[in-house]
């Protein structure tokens, strides 16, 4: 688990990271190389899923070796699952990072909620349902392996 203040908004304790997977910790369906390391380590502190239409059918093969649970949905009804897994798993336990048009429900969901910008590029209006913006999914990661730069964001 992964715990920290926030002034202003309280403690955090993260014990669940739902990613989305091409756009954010993916792309062109593989994962980023840089990031590998990094989602290991997160993997020992919490529970890590990654949600996925699974456009490229590569999700599977490249979570595996990293510890990810790999969650996927039809491409219909992404939006609706990613915000529904967060609230299985608990959203005041739940951090979530994505990039889409699809990830604007999972992000309202959880108690942190981080938007990506990545190669893909990052839909414009998920701004708006972010408590923070990231220029890459490494720097994202490194957020929560490093929480003192959350509270330099949020803090009121």
């Amino acid at each position: 688990m992964i715990t920290f203040s926030v002034p202003g908004w309280g403690d955090f304790h993260i014990a669940n990271i739902v990613l989305d997977y091409n756009g954010t910790i993916a792309a062109n369906g593989l994962i980023l190389e840089e990031i590998k390391p990094l989602l290991s380590t997160l993997a020992k502190q919490a529970n890590l899923f990654v949600i996925t239409a699974d456009t490229y059918g590569t999700a599977s093969r490249e979570c595996r070796a990293l510890g990810l649970t790999v969650k996927t949905f039809p491409q219909a009804d992404i939006a609706a699952c990613k915000k529904q897994l967060v609230e299985e798993l608990g959203p005041k336990a739940t951090a979530a990072f994505g990039n889409g048009c699809n990830d604007v429900l999972m992000l309202q969901a959880a108690a942190l909620s981080i938007a990506v910008l990545e190669q893909e590029g990052m839909y414009a209006p998920l701004l708006a349902h972010a408590d923070i913006f990231v220029r890459s999914i490494e720097e994202g990661l490194s957020l929560l392996l490093y929480p003192n730069r959350i509270a330099a964001d949020l803090r009121t």
